[in-house]
This record gives C-alpha cells, structure tokens and sequence, in this order.
C-alpha cells in the first residue's frame, strides 16, 4: 500500500499534478507550481509584477496617509466639495438646503412665538407676523416658501412686523449665496472634463525599434470623437528609483523624457492616431540601456495629454502609463490609416496590434558608435507588416553589419577576372629557350 502511494505521488509530481495537502493550505500560503519533467525540475526566474505608479486609466496610484493639517481643506471648500464623490456631494447638497430650512423656519416660529402669534393668532382683531402660521411645520413650509419663491399665497408677511421684515431679508440674501455655491459646485462637477478624457486612447504597450538609424521609443495615442482636443501637447516623465553618488537613496525619481519639446513635436494635430516617438541619444535616461539590462530594469513611462475641450473650451488631461513588462524590444505599430473613397478611415481594431521586425539587442549608445563606422540601412530589412527571417546576432551587436557593398563587388569581379585572363594566356606562352 505504502509503495502504491509513493508510486501515485511520484506519478503525480511528473505530470505537474498537485498534491491534496497544499490545497488545505490558506490561498496566501500556497506557492504558485511549477509544471515539473524528467528532464527540466527548475523554471526560470520569474519577474515579480511591479507596483504602478499611475493606473491604465489616468488615475493615481497614491494616498495620503496621516495628514494632520485637516485644515487646509476648509481654506479651498469650493474645491474641496467639487473633488467629493457624487454620492457624498448630492448628500451635503440635500442637507445644506434641508438644514437652511429648517434653521429658518425656527427663528420664524421663534418669532410667532414670542410675539404671542401662536395663542392669540385666531382672534379677531390680532395682526400677526405671517397670516396662517400656527405651528412649526407652517413655520418651515414658509421658510421654504420664502427661499425657493415660491409663492402659494395662504401664508404671507404683515407690514407690522418689522422684525419680520428684516429676517425675511437675511434670509433672501443668504438664500442666494448657497443657491450660487451649491449649484455652482454642480454645474463643475457636471461639466468637468474628466470624461472628455475616456475617449482619448494610449496603445496598450510601448515598443523600441530603429527609425531613420536610430533607437526610438514609441507608443500611440488617439481620439475617438470627431470633436478635437485643441492645442493638444503631450510629455512623458520616466519613474524609476535612483541612488545618488552620496548614497542617497530617491524613491520614485522623475525624469523628463524628451518627445519633441526642441522641435515642437510634442504639440500634436490629433485627428488620426499619432505614434509619439522618443528618441535614445546622449540625453536620454535609455542610452545606455540594452535589450539585457531593460529586461532586468524596473521603472514605468507616465505619459500625459492635454489640450483644451472644443466644445466647452476647458482643459483636459488624460495620462496612462507602461511598466518595463509593457516595453515591447524589436517591434513596430501595425499601421491603422487606410484611404477609402474621398476620405481616410481609421481602423481602431489593429490600434493595439504590433509587429516584429529586425532591431538590434544592443544599446543606443552601441548603436551609434558602430554607425559611425558603418552604416545600418543595407542589413535593416524594408518596412513591412510579416517579420523577416534576417536577424541581428543577439551575442555581438558590434559585428560586422554590413556586407561589402556593390561598387566593391564589381572591383573584386573584375580584379578576379583580370587574374584569371593573365593566368589562361601565362599559361598558353612558351618559356623561353635558354641560350
């Protein structure tokens, strides 16, 4: 039975089967398998998911913890209730008008109440402050009668109350600043163009590749509404821990990536899709960055839009961001622009899509101490969607890239031919006779 078992267990342990024990294990406690064969027991290192700094979608990443200063919020209420949530902002809406109400409707019972209204209200002869209020509830139906003027006309306010007078200015005057504030707050959260950015889209993953004999960092962005952002610009920060010389250690550096800014790149004419492209020179946080060394970095590429609502005029801002996992090396964007009859279509279906093409593994900097020896375009193949089987030597970038060109060829056919005719006729010559 014994031997059974260990039969079993070993079987099971071949196949990639789990144990029974480690499913009683709790869900935190159990260690993802591993498929195991006879001939591979160990799997390759596994690159742990890294924590975002800046979701897919725009948001941030961070909370504030233990702030302390509370205060501060109260010296920004404005912008304070139009961050709120819609569930907590609707709420403070219906209490800040329920409650003014209410704080209203008091003082006009208080003043019912001293002034005897309320016991003597029904006799004949008796002026009171307000016609028909003789309880609270009428109070505050008045009270909200007087704010929201409305007007029924059952209950209206004597000439011989000036106390009367004077609360039903207070009350006008302070009911227009809350209608202002409140209905204000809503009409910016309404109209905020946060949603304006849902329909701007990022590529899913960025991708390194050569343009024009150079190592770029590319990645798309696009708008799917037929109105334009205005004045559309776009930069990109790189995130990645640094340690100065010192020893400091910075969580969490920015670093400027370089998108056009010089050439005035970076402000866009969104109305088709647009590869943004970063190019690796001596300035750039990825010049001496490998294929290798990328692949063991850790950082993320924030990305951020912004330009001005056409129809509303106001600004926009939509951000996303790509972990080093989401770097494709050695890829291009599918192309998504098609001319169709008197117009250009966009096909938002390959938007995501890539393709492999030849890249060489080495770093930018490699890259162009070599170039300056040697050109690059004879061994890059031409641009087309199906991957090409000509490869660059992923152990030695710097070797020799290019084969000998045309006009060299036809030098060495011809010096060789020339050597073969003096050969042929060497050959058909009698030596000569020695005296």
């Amino acid at each position: 039975m014994a031997g059974d078992s260990r039969v079993l267990m070993d079987h099971n342990m071949e196949i990639g089967v789990t144990p029974a024990q480690v499913k009683k294990l709790p869900k935190h406690l159990r260690e993802p398998q591993i498929s195991t064969e006879r001939t591979h027991l160990i799997s390759e290192p596994v690159k742990k998911p890294r924590q975002r700094y800046v979701q897919k979608d725009g948001k941030c990443n961070v909370h504030h913890g233990n702030v302390q200063e509370t205060y501060r919020y109260l010296s920004d209420l404005f912008t304070t209730l139009v961050d709120l949530r819609w569930r907590f902002s609707l709420l403070i809406f219906t209490l800040v008008y329920v409650v003014n109400w209410l704080f209203f409707g008091f003082l006009w019972w208080l003043i019912a109440l001293v002034r005897g209204d309320l016991v003597h209200g029904d006799e004949e002869g008796w002026t009171p402050c307000v016609e028909n209020l003789n309880s609270f509830v009428s109070a505050f139906l008045f009270s909200i009668e007087t704010e929201t003027t409305i007007g029924y006309g059952y209950r209206v306010i004597t000439e011989r109350c000036p106390e009367g007078i004077v609360l039903l200015l207070v009350q006008a005057i302070l009911g227009s600043i809350v209608n202002a504030i409140m209905v204000g707050c809503m009409f910016v959260k309404i109209s905020q163009p946060k949603n304006r950015a849902e329909t701007l889209m990022f590529s899913t993953n960025a991708v390194i590749s050569v343009r024009d004999n150079k190592m770029c960092l590319m990645f798309r962005v696009g708008d799917l509404r037929n109105s334009h952002i205005v004045e559309a610009s776009i930069r990109a920060k790189l995130i990645r821990s640094q340690q100065t010389k010192e020893g400091e250690f910075i969580p969490l550096n920015q670093t400027d990536i370089n998108i056009g800014f010089d050439t005035g790149d970076d402000r866009l004419f969104l109305v088709s899709p647009l590869i943004i492209s970063h190019e690796i020179n001596e300035k750039s946080p990825f010049w001496e960055m490998s294929m290798a060394q990328m692949e063991k970095e850790e950082f993320e590429i924030v990305v951020i839009l912004e330009g001005m609502v056409e129809a509303t005029g106001m600004t926009c801002q939509a951000r996303s961001s790509y972990l080093d996992t989401e770097v494709l090396w050695g890829y291009r964007f599918t192309p998504v622009l098609s001319l169709e009859k008197g117009f250009y279509e966009v096909d938002y279906n390959n938007f995501h899509d890539v393709y492999e093409t030849n890249t060489p593994v080495c770093s930018a900097k490699e890259l162009a101490t070599k170039l300056r020896d040697e050109p690059l375009l004879p061994q890059l193949p031409l641009l087309s969607p199906e991957p090409t089987t000509q490869t660059f030597d992923p152990l030695d970038c710097l070797s020799e890239l290019n084969p000998l060109s045309q006009d060299e060829k036809m030098e060495e056919r011809d010096s060789g031919d020339r050597g073969e005719n003096n050969g042929s006729a060497a050959a058909l010559e009698e030596p000569p006779i020695a005296d």
